[in-house]
């Protein structure tokens, strides 16, 4: 049986009844962390660049960092603990698993990893920002929400997200 995509409505629904404050901007669909520079203004706080790789054991992570922060997927596996160097997830396992598409990922995907088949980690520097940005399952809006919120809403899906220091 397929499982069914939550939308970002479900997504709102969720977060409303965990008592999470968020707000959202919606924007023209932006696909890399280059076209979306220019809402800056208009949105405070950290944005997310989101990397979803996998190691040869088809062990599946989602690095959350901040958007201009440096990740050297040739040694970041020493620190997530991944079982060997990780590469890209294909689009496929980013649909399977977080229901989303190449450029709309983001943290909020861990409420489709119903099988929570995808370690979630949160750069530490991205942390110490206030307010975190994230696309709310799709990349034509923006979904801004506390960095402890966020934590509380990953917990509220079942996922433990590791706050580690993977940027250089």
């Amino acid at each position: 049986m397929e499982k069914s995509v939550k939308t970002a409505a479900d997504l709102f629904a969720f977060l409303d009844d965990l008592g999470i404050k968020h707000t959202t901007k919606h924007h023209p669909p932006v696909f890399t962390v280059a076209e979306s520079v220019s809402l800056r203004d208009e949105i405070p706080g950290g944005h997310t660049k989101n990397l979803f790789v996998k190691d040869k054991k088809d062990n599946f992570f989602l690095l959350t960092v901040e958007e201009h922060a440096v990740v050297d997927l040739k040694t970041v596996h020493t620190v997530i603990g991944a079982a060997s160097k990780v590469s890209f997830g294909k689009p496929e396992k980013l649909m399977e698993y977080l229901g989303v598409i190449p450029g709309a990922v983001t943290a909020f995907g861990a409420i489709n990893d119903t099988d929570k088949a995808v370690t979630i980690v949160l750069d530490e520097d991205l942390m110490r920002e206030e307010v975190i940005n994230a696309h709310p399952l799709s990349n034509d809006a923006t979904t801004s929400i506390a960095a402890s919120d966020l934590i509380r809403f990953l917990e509220a899906t079942g996922h433990t997200p590791l706050v580690l220091k993977v940027s250089s």
